[in-house]
């Protein structure tokens, strides 16, 4: 590991300043948050247990549910934070491998990876048992902790971020490769999300707002809270590039303060609105979050202001704001952990609809054409997905202008056109109706599997970025440029990117989906259904990416495959359109007969129109590929014929000569 790679200790330099004051703050933060946790939830008694109407489980499962949490939280923080660390804070070596700055960052994910898996393990028991208003010793039973799994949705999720951590763990200690922590860090990411999709969020009206702000919320705490230990261990150890690490943790922290004030806003105002802030606990609670917050926000700006040239002091002044933002977060994340067994005043809403528990909210009109235009109600993953790939882009543009270079003006309103069709597929009156009818399903379907991202494709976005972004600096730690490529040129987008399989994800999950039942179970959860929506924007960019061939990919395809391919994929298509215009039964009858829709719809002529706009508007893009295939074949069957006309004239000249 040595060898070439960056030192982590720099020459000249004294051992770690502030260290002891440093440990201090951080052991207040965690007294803290076990304080704050245990405080809340004994506190709060057996108030959601009530609400639920279920019996209180005992302070031993109410307590151990809650510490647990904070341990498996704290730990996919410092694994996720490590990951993130090395990955993208530290100078890879020659070769790909990781620096010793990186190494010793990803040996701490792992160490974090493996508390992470035993606290999800331990809480697929504690929270089985809690959740039935058990004590846990009473749960602990094969017959008893097996019929708790089957009837229950949060230990599952346990369990399943629980594999996921123990996963990383042995990952973690297996890895050398600077490529492999960012598929790593990835899965991390995703680990965190399971018991976040089935918890308060996830029911009643506004479930879908809610349930999406978690996601940012979890996600934007565990990153910033898991690279502040990094960071911390980093300027301990005397690592490498301390400018460029408080550089990047600065702009890192700036952006998860203001996704946790805007999540943390939408997720409140769902679950508990503004006028029951003062006269509930659930309330006074959010309003402690907000100010906390703010604490954060306030004490850490001009901490990082402060920070001087010199490399000691940058040093100590991140020690000084690793350990005031420690003991902050830390207490922000306790007030958290009691706020889990505080009832929300909108937990059990007694006016809920059935589209209110499925849906998340109501459509009391029919779907008329006016309805799909001017009802909006934004996606906050995919809408703001769209926006931000927008202005991205547009940014790309702009810089390119700036330095004089010029870019062609359709691949812009291509790209743009694309994001466009992603926001009207989430989040307008289309993004609205889709679980509502079969119909306007299949019409989002094919502007997040076909249109979007055969329009965003040809906008070459890689191309874009390759042009636009800078490269990192000989030693520096690599930036977005290089980021892009280590994803672009890896294995696993090589594997991805190979047509036959490309075409297999897209069109196979037409066959798996629709006509198994599998789509039922998928519509009656909204982060089944988030998920369905983004794998159709995946599988679809990934097939146009690889067939069309012209922005940056990891294989070269001759033109003949690439025909071939999309030539198949069209009786395809038209075998599914059959297939579903054939059935007898409605697809996913049950679920929307539960809908208890205020407007009437046949769903069979419904799912017969859908069948032709998958069917029909499938096609069109297909179309589309074959014209610009053909027009590529075209044009380099002429330059090899120009090609080899050259080669003539240059022999025969030689003859002459």
């Amino acid at each position: 590991m040595s060898g070439s790679a960056p030192s982590s200790r720099r020459e000249g330099d004294e051992a770690a300043p502030s260290a002891p004051g440093v440990i201090r703050w951080g052991m207040l933060g965690t007294g803290s948050a076990v304080v704050l946790t245990t405080v809340l939830v004994l506190a709060a008694g057996s108030g959601v247990y009530a609400v639920l109407g279920y019996p209180d489980p005992g302070a031993l499962t109410k307590l151990g549910v809650n510490l647990l949490r904070l341990v498996f939280d704290l730990a996919g923080a410092c694994c996720l934070g490590g990951l993130v660390f090395a990955a993208f804070f530290t100078v890879p070596q020659r070769g790909g491998m990781i620096s010793p700055d990186g190494y010793a960052a990803l040996r701490t994910a792992g160490t974090a990876a493996w508390f992470w898996g035993v606290a999800g393990l331990l809480l697929t028991v504690f929270d089985a048992a809690d959740s039935a208003g058990q004590s846990v010793t009473d749960s602990l039973t094969p017959g008893a902790l097996s019929g708790l799994l089957e009837a229950l949705d949060v230990p599952k999720a346990w369990l399943l971020s629980a594999l996921l951590a123990l996963v990383l763990a042995v990952a973690c200690r297996s890895t050398l490769r600077w490529r492999t922590t960012i598929g790593l860090t990835v899965l991390a990411g995703l680990t965190l999300l399971p018991p976040v999709l089935v918890g308060h969020s996830a029911s009643n009206g506004g479930h879908d707002f809610a349930s999406d702000s978690m996601v940012f919320h979890v996600v934007a705490a565990a990153l910033w809270l898991g690279v502040l230990f990094a960071v911390l261990a980093h300027a301990r150890r005397r690592g490498a590039n301390p400018e460029i690490v408080a550089r990047r943790y600065r702009k890192l922290a700036a952006t998860c303060w203001g996704l946790l004030a805007a999540s943390g806003a939408i997720g409140s105002l769902i679950l508990a609105p503004i006028r029951m802030w003062l006269g509930t606990q659930y309330g006074a609670l959010v309003l402690c979050k907000i100010g906390l917050l703010l604490l954060v926000g306030l004490v850490s700006v001009p901490l990082r202001r402060r920070i001087t040239r010199s490399a000691l002091d940058r040093h100590r002044g991140m020690l000084r704001l690793a350990g005031a933002e420690l003991a902050l977060l830390l207490a922000t994340v306790g007030i958290s952990m009691g706020m889990a067994h505080v009832p929300p005043p909108n937990l059990l809403d007694r006016d809920a609809t059935a589209m209110d528990l499925l849906i998340g909210y109501d459509l009391p009109e029919f779907p008329s054409f006016w309805q799909l235009v001017t009802h909006w109600r934004f996606d906050l993953l995919l809408g703001t997905a769209a926006v931000v790939l927008a202005v991205s882009y547009l940014t790309g543009v702009r810089r390119l202008r700036a330095h004089g270079q010029r870019w062609p003006v359709g691949r812009t309103v291509s790209w743009l056109a694309g994001c466009l069709a992603v926001l009207v597929a989430s989040s307008s009156g289309v993004g609205s109706y889709a679980p509502a009818t079969f119909g306007v399903h299949m019409t989002a379907h094919l502007l997040l599997n076909m249109l979007g991202p055969a329009l965003l494709v040809l906008g070459t976005p890689v191309n874009l970025c390759l042009r636009a972004l800078p490269r990192a600096r000989r030693g520096e730690p690599y930036g977005p440029r290089e980021w892009l490529l280590g994803i672009v040129d890896s294995p696993v987008s090589r594997w991805l990117s190979h047509p036959v399989l490309a075409s297999l994800l897209l069109v196979g999950s037409l066959y798996a989906l629709y006509p198994t039942g599998l789509f039922q179970l998928v519509m009656q959860e909204h982060w089944a259904h988030t998920i369905m929506n983004v794998y159709f924007l995946g599988s679809g960019y990934l097939w146009f990416w690889s067939i069309l061939g012209i922005d940056r990919t990891p294989r070269r395809v001759p033109q003949l495959a690439r025909l071939g391919v999309t030539l198949g994929m069209m009786p395809a298509l038209a075998f599914f359109g059959v297939l579903v215009l054939s059935m007898s039964e409605p697809i996913a009858g049950n679920y929307y007969r539960t809908l208890d829709l205020p407007w009437s719809v046949d769903p069979m002529a419904a799912q017969q129109a859908g069948a032709l706009i998958g069917w029909l508007g499938g096609e069109v893009p297909l179309l589309l590929v074959l014209v610009v295939l053909l027009r590529k074949w075209h044009r380099e069957e002429g330059d090899d014929d120009d090609a080899d006309y050259r080669g003539m004239l240059a022999r025969l000249e030689s003859t002459r000569s």
